[in-house]
């Protein structure tokens, strides 16, 4: 009989522990959901807000004269989406396709350049030296000025009698419709944003511990083989992570070229640059369907980042595996027992 009831009694208690145990996680949680609910909803009104309000924008055309009555109004009428199939129709297609592919051109030279100098940098700044704290500031520097002055800083240096062309010996007119145009963008956004990539990848190297370094030269591997092996490995998650929010920052970049090169030009006119001379014009309808689009391209362009390279921007997926290993260990005695 006394067996049989501490079997029993065996027998019933870890119920009894994992309800409690439920029951206090359910609390944890509950208690998470109202700590952060004021984010939330902040979120709403900066993010979600703003987002809906372009969308509905984006079915009203501009004010003034209708072409199918022949009336002026004052109120802004009901198209439809006819902001959105205007911009594949005719000169604004051209102009359109034309924008995206700066855009697309400008994001692709920019980060692939920005990436191998904000590693180079990095690497540096890594090292043990005297005056390490005076080359990393100076590599600082061109992120930490704005965006407007370094443009205006390399539009006085691009000038047809600017350094470029003193040190070119050449005449070259950088800010005119041209491939040039171009190269001048390239150079000045590379200068400005490279020590982003390479302050955020040497944050990675901080935390790469040197023993495994030295293991590396003990076993004779060379100064290539231990980056390749090493650095590059350990250092992955904060590279995509740079590279990402380099690759959106870019694909929204206007003020940049809009004030070295400036507005309406064939050559260095992106997306962001289309949105802002729609709504310059006050037709608000085709602005908002221009930053609709841009909107899902930069979306995807995240969503296929995240989905296909991995890049653990929130950085919690090595918390989540560890939960997830957690689990399965439980499950399985569990299971045994």
């Amino acid at each position: 009989m006394t067996t049989t009831t501490q079997g029993a009694a065996t027998q019933s208690g870890p119920p009894v522990r994992t309800k409690k145990r439920s029951d206090s996680t359910k609390a944890a949680e509950r208690l998470a959901y109202l700590l952060i609910s004021p984010t939330f909803l902040v979120l709403l009104l900066i993010v979600a807000y703003p987002i809906f309000s372009a969308l509905r924008q984006s079915f009203y055309g501009a004010a003034g004269l209708d072409p199918d009555t022949g009336f002026v109004s004052d109120t802004e009428p009901l198209v439809g989406l006819r902001n959105f199939t205007d911009i594949f129709h005719g000169a604004p297609a051209t102009r359109f396709w034309n924008a995206f592919w700066n855009t697309t051109f400008f994001t692709v030279t920019t980060v692939v350049i920005e990436t191998l100098l904000g590693v180079a940098m990095a690497l540096i700044m890594h090292q043990a030296f005297k005056g390490r704290a005076l080359v990393r500031a100076s590599i600082l520097v061109p992120w930490a000025i704005p965006t407007a002055a370094s443009a205006l800083l390399w539009r006085w240096i691009f000038n047809a009698d600017g350094v470029a062309n003193a040190l070119l010996g050449s005449q070259i007119l950088w800010t005119t419709e041209g491939f040039q145009a171009k190269i001048a963008v390239i150079i000045a956004d590379s200068w400005k944003t490279a020590p982003f990539i390479g302050l955020l990848v040497l944050a990675g190297l901080q935390v790469i511990s040197e023993d495994l370094y030295e293991a590396a030269r003990v076993d004779g591997a060379g100064a290539f083989r231990r980056f390749w092996s090493i650095t590059l490995p350990l250092v992955k998650p904060a590279l995509l992570v740079a590279i990402l929010f380099r690759m959106l920052d870019a694909l929204r970049m206007f003020d940049l070229p809009y004030i070295l090169i400036g507005p309406r030009k064939q050559t260095a006119e992106t997306l962001s640059m289309l949105v802002q001379d729609e709504a310059s014009n006050v037709r608000y309808g085709s602005a908002a369907a221009y930053g609709i689009l841009l909107f899902i391209y930069l979306f995807g362009i995240a969503f296929a980042f995240i989905t296909l390279l991995g890049a653990d921007v929130v950085g919690d997926r090595d918390q989540r595996k560890n939960v997830r290993r957690g689990n399965r260990a439980r499950r399985q005695m569990g299971a045994s027992a």
